[in-house]
C-alpha cells in the first residue's frame, strides 16, 4: 500500500520513514526523496495551488498504479501546497520493499508521475516583485513517458 497526503505545513522526513517502517522486519530497503524549493537567482517564494479533491484523487491514483506495478512496495507521498520559501520541502516520497531495486523504481515512478500528472500550478515570486507561472518541462514529460 502507498498512501498519499496533501498538506500546507512542513513534514519530518525521518518521522515519516520511521512510521512507514515501524514493526517491519520483512523489508530490506527504504528509499526517500525530498523535493525542495530551489533558490534560483533571486527566487523569493514558490506558491503551489491545486484543486483539493482532484489533486488528492490523482495522487491516490498514482500511488495505486505504483502499488500495482510493485506489489511488495510500501510507501507514502506527501505534497505540500501554499506559499513556500527557498530551502523548504515541497514533496516527500518514501518507499520500502524487501529488495532495493523495487524501492528505487517505485520512488522514481512516483516522482516522475507526480511531476507530470498531479494537478499543481506553481507560481514563482521573485525578489524584484515580479511573478510568473511555471510551465511544464519536456524533460519531466520524457521522464514520465519511460513508465508508459
Amino acid at each position: 500500500m502507498i498512501a498519499a497526503r496533501l498538506q500546507s505545513g512542513p513534514f519530518d522526513p525521518a518521522a515519516e520513514q520511521a512510521a512507514l517502517l515501524a514493526g517491519r522486519t520483512d523489508l530490506g530497503a527504504a528509499v526517500q526523496f525530498t523535493g525542495l524549493v530551489r533558490a534560483d537567482d533571486g527566487l523569493a517564494a514558490l506558491t503551489l495551488e491545486h484543486y483539493p479533491g482532484m489533486t488528492l484523487a490523482q495522487m491516490q491514483a498514482i500511488a495505486a498504479e505504483a502499488a500495482k506495478r510493485w506489489p511488495g512496495v510500501l510507501g507514502s507521498i506527501i505534497h505540500r501546497h501554499g506559499r513556500l520559501l527557498p530551502g523548504e520541502p515541497i514533496v516527500l516520497v518514501t518507499t520500502a520493499s524487501p529488495h532495493r531495486g523495487d524501492a528505487f523504481a517505485a520512488a522514481q515512478f512516483l516522482m516522475d508521475w507526480l511531476k507530470t500528472k498531479a494537478p499543481f500550478w506553481k507560481k514563482e515570486e521573485w525578489a524584484n516583485g515580479t511573478t510568473r507561472w511555471v510551465e511544464a518541462k519536456a524533460s519531466d514529460d520524457a521522464a514520465a513517458d519511460r513508465w508508459a
